[in-house]
């Protein structure tokens, strides 16, 4: 599934691959033709200026050095280019398939979505999907290596077919032991070092969201030893990487020589055709080794394709059919009697603590299955509707490390800073936002870490309303607010559901915000 997707990304990048593949052989031909002619030119030039004067005046030197120069030109131009497209496409395809694997994470099902660790998750999708660059850039070496295997055998066979098979040999023979030495030292250690820096990456997420706790009691010094362990892991597989590449690369260097020297002693036809041959050879066999690094590389994409198949099998994203508010009536069945909710009706939840408030509200908004009360909406019972479908707006959402503006944004394409103050005013926020040093642009850190429990509460707040859901779903929106604050909460909230028709369900057990409902159903039994 996941190279399904992979191919899906790459093959909008057609054409800059298209075009790096071309560069890629240009490169590898120029750098071929460049050192066989040089091999040739140095040589003859050597050889002329041994014979005497009236060798030197009949040897033309003027355009072997002007072809040199135009090849040495070119290899350079097209190599840049060549890097400069390739890994375009690369970067564009993995920006396409970073947001599609997102997307499917966060359209499925909680049960399944939430089992691991936000830091696990940012691993796959941030240097899992890195590992997978070089699927898309070995599109382009391939080619270019079999153009300069090409161009190599063609030059070595000026000096005749003996020096063209031992330099066909010796390119097979680079092969062959890349693909059989690479998964023997590399398998492990490349499987150990993802793990390790999956551990460490979560579990410094982990670390990461209490961190001003972990700074107020000053548990630096623990945090970082517990990280250690994974550290060293990561050290460790690292070091084990390094060894494996370097056995790789010295076996394709020694492999290589003999190669050049093979065709060193069976090439014929005069000096200047057997350093032509010889030089040709080399630069062969250095377009060839790149396919060494594919084969290293090979294992690490296919550690992470293996990874990345957990969110690539995760179901798609639904365009639509969600629940509007011409359609979406929310029905709660309680005690077997139904209670209706016809669009912009307002309703409280109420009931002793431990009666299962909060767990109706997270199954009528997709993140739980487990309320014993029937929910149904839009006609539909919950259960088969699921979390993409339902997306209602809840108050009590996370912030993301961004500004009062970005956090904003993520209601919905296309907001105007004017509705980003109306919704803060609503949200009795925006005199507390125009008292910070850059406002709207004030950055707050991760999870809003500049703002108390109750502006964050205030904030996610504004962002519901700025979402335009037919249903706004609070649960204790007023909890760390003072009673002046809660009133002018009640009656700037009252007014903005009066004027969007937008219906309310709410849970709090503080009485300043129940004028907001026009009818209550009660939830009596304490949960299990």
């Amino acid at each position: 599934m996941i190279e399904h997707l992979l191919r899906d990304a790459t093959r909008r990048q057609r054409r800059s691959t298209a075009i790096a593949i071309g560069l890629a052989m240009v490169a590898a031909l120029a750098g071929v033709a460049l050192l066989a002619l040089s091999g040739w030119f140095l040589t003859g030039a050597a050889i002329a200026g041994a014979g005497g004067m009236a060798s030197v005046r009949a040897f033309n030197y003027l355009l072997p050095s002007a072809g040199i120069r135009g090849l040495a030109i070119a290899r350079t131009l097209s190599r840049y280019g060549e890097r400069l497209f390739s890994h375009r496409a690369a970067l564009f395809a993995l920006a396409d398939l970073r947001p599609t694997l997102f997307a499917r994470l966060a359209a499925t099902d909680p049960s399944r979505a939430l089992v691991r660790s936000s830091g696990d998750m940012a691993a796959r999708l941030g240097s899992d999907v890195d590992a997978l660059e070089d699927s898309v850039v070995r599109k382009v070496t391939v080619p270019g290596a079999l153009a300069g295997a090409a161009a190599g055998l063609i030059a070595a066979s000026l000096a005749g077919w003996p020096a063209a098979l031992v330099l066909l040999a010796g390119l097979a023979a680079m092969r062959v032991s890349s693909r059989l030495i690479a998964p023997r030292l590399l398998t492990q250690p490349r499987q150990d070092h993802a793990a390790a820096l999956n551990r460490l990456k979560a579990d410094y997420a982990s670390y990461a969201a209490c961190s001003g706790e972990i700074a107020v009691y000053g548990l630096g010094a623990q945090v970082i030893a517990a990280l250690d362990p994974h550290a060293r892991a990561l050290g460790g597989a690292r070091a084990a990487i390094v060894r494996g590449e370097v056995l790789i690369q010295g076996a394709q260097l020694v492999l290589a020589a003999l190669t050049v020297m093979g065709v060193l002693a069976l090439a014929d036809g005069g000096a200047a055709l057997v350093a032509l041959a010889a030089l040709a050879a080399a630069a062969t066999a250095d377009n060839w080794s790149a396919l060494a690094r594919t084969d290293m590389e090979r294992l690490r994409v296919c550690d992470a394709i293996e990874r990345l198949e957990t969110l690539a099998t995760l179901p798609a994203r639904q365009a639509d059919g969600a629940i509007t508010s011409e359609t979406g009536g929310i029905t709660f069945i309680i005690d077997g009697r139904p209670h209706v909710l016809q669009r912009g009706e307002r309703i409280l939840i109420a009931g002793p603590s431990g009666s299962g408030k909060s767990r109706m509200l997270g199954t009528l908004i997709g993140l739980r299955r487990d309320a014993p009360e029937g929910l149904v909406v839009g006609g539909q019972d919950v259960g088969a509707l699921g979390l993409e479908r339902l997306r209602p707006a809840p108050q009590e959402a996370g912030l993301i490390a961004g500004t009062v503006g970005d956090n904003l944004r993520l209601a919905r394409p296309g907001i105007t800073e004017a509705e980003m103050w109306e919704a803060l005013e609503a949200a009795c926020l925006a005199e507390t936002v125009r008292s910070l040093p850059q406002g709207l642009a004030e950055w707050l850190g991760d999870n809003g870490a500049r703002l108390s429990g109750g502006q964050r509460k205030r904030l996610a707040l504004a962002r519901a309303l700025l979402a335009q859901k037919p249903w706004l779903v609070l649960d204790e929106p007023s909890e760390g607010l003072d009673p002046e604050t809660e009133r002018a909460l009640c009656q700037r909230l009252s007014a903005w559901l009066d004027r969007t028709g937008t219906g309310l369900v709410l849970v709090s057990h503080r009485s300043g915000l129940h004028a907001l409902a026009r009818q209550m159903v009660t939830l009596d039994s304490v949960s299990a």
